[in-house]
């Protein structure tokens, strides 16, 4: 009996030092996790965004410290870490977990871990309506997914996106810059208040169809009709009626402002 227990004790001692193996292969030791260009992703492969870009992207949105950045698929962090550094508030949605461990290591390294956060999380169930600028690099495709959820955030809202467009909703500002050769281009949109539709005016009513920033249509004064054209940035509107230009702000169902000239008007809906 005491024989057996030594053998049992030294097959024991002898299978502790032999490698769990795996179809035959010693399984090796977890190495660190290096992210390379073009690797799979949920939505789309993963391509680094050079620096200069990013720094393009970040300047165009006018970014400051007053800012909260949410970046949708923030791959290893760099856009995030670069908006930190400029004292906004940035958050980074990226659904694979080695990329957002990656990107957490080096924020901290940069000192900006505070500001610089990154969740593991799909961008199409995320609610990223709290941002004051959205970032993105993703294919038009999935900017169309997104841009009806897009248009409900705020008013004022800076979106940027890295080289594709959002459809038929023309940028409002497009930055292009070399380089190594290559030209790459950062897009802006200012999310448009909601005007569409009839609004009453002092003497009449304004009748407004709108196309995301662009809008077109007729006012009616003491019965007289003329063409409206104009824009908006954000919650600001400006067009031109009769030849009149007319500016102000949008506040929900009110607008108000000035009329070349001087005068004050303001509008209901």
């Amino acid at each position: 009996m005491e024989k057996r227990i030594h053998l049992n004790r030294f097959f024991a001692i002898i299978l502790s030092l032999i490698p769990v193996t795996m179809g035959g292969y010693a399984q090796e030791e977890k190495k660190d996790f290096t992210p390379q260009s073009g690797q799979e992703g949920k939505d789309v492969v993963w391509v680094p965004t050079p620096q200069e870009l990013v720094d393009s992207m970040l300047h165009l949105a006018k970014v400051t410290p007053s800012d909260y950045l949410i970046d949708l698929g923030s791959g290893d962090g760099r856009l995030v870490i670069t908006a930190a550094k400029r004292g906004a508030t940035a958050l980074g949605i990226e659904y694979n977990i080695n990329m957002v461990e990656l990107a957490r290591n080096a924020a901290k390294q940069e000192g900006v871990s505070e500001k610089a956060k990154f969740e593991k999380a799909d961008i199409f169930e995320t609610d990223f309506s709290k941002a004051t600028v959205l970032t993105l690099f993703l294919l038009t495709e999935l900017n169309l997914r997104l841009r009806p959820t897009i248009l409900d955030m705020k008013p004022g809202t800076r979106v940027v996106a890295n080289t594709f467009g959002m459809g038929e909703w023309e940028p409002d500002e497009v930055k292009v810059i070399s380089i190594d050769s290559y030209w790459k281009t950062a897009n802006l949109w200012i999310v448009p208040a909601k005007v569409d539709g009839t609004w009453k005016i002092d003497g009449g009513e304004i009748n407004i169809t709108q196309e995301f920033q662009q809008i077109t249509g007729s006012m009616t004064i003491g019965g007289k009709e003329t063409t409206l054209s104009g824009k908006l940035n954000g919650d600001k509107i400006s067009f031109n009626a009769g030849g009149t230009q007319y500016t102000g702000t949008v506040s929900g169902n009110k607008m108000s402002g000035q009329r070349a000239g001087g005068n004050a008007w303001s509008a209901s809906h």
